[in-house]
């Protein structure tokens, strides 16, 4: 499969909003909090400040994922399941490390996945939480990552 990474446009918020609904939806510890519509218009607005990236099938047009970045935070990074396991996430990660010589990230603590994930692209722990800090009441994990540790690493 050939893609491309390319900034989101607004007609991409369908498309990256129903990615983020299905994480939700389809993760048994995930609170269900929100709505179709209400995570298109979540998405909307990420696309709106110009945070988000998205990995998009050269052939199809499909949207595989997407990445949003604030600076040197990655506020979302979500694959459609279909796609995980392909490299399309550490793509828009490396992507992500291009923008900023430093980056931190949230995940929850409940999504091991992730957790391997990060700490293989680089990301170190930096604290927990109890989940007060975040809407949906689930304890989390900071990460942070470095350029020039990643640089003095290697």
């Amino acid at each position: 499969m050939t893609y491309v990474l390319r900034p989101a446009t607004p007609l991409d918020a369908s498309k990256i909003g129903e990615i983020l609904y299905r994480f939700e939806h389809e993760t048994p510890w995930m609170p269900k909090e929100h709505s179709r519509v209400e995570a298109i218009a979540f998405c909307d607005r990420m696309i709106s400040r110009g945070w988000v990236t998205v990995a998009e099938d050269c052939s199809t047009g499909m949207i595989l994922g997407f990445c949003a970045q604030d600076g040197a935070e990655v506020c979302s990074l979500y694959l459609s399941p279909e796609h995980t396991g392909c490299g399309i996430g550490k793509r828009l990660l490396d992507h992500a490390k291009r923008q900023a010589s430093k980056l931190k990230l949230w995940t929850f603590q409940a999504n091991l996945a992730a957790q391997r994930f990060y700490l293989r692209e680089g990301f170190v722990e930096k604290k927990r939480t109890d989940g007060q800090r975040n809407s949906e009441g689930l304890p989390d994990i900071e990460y942070h990552w470095h350029a020039q540790e990643m640089e003095t690493a290697t």
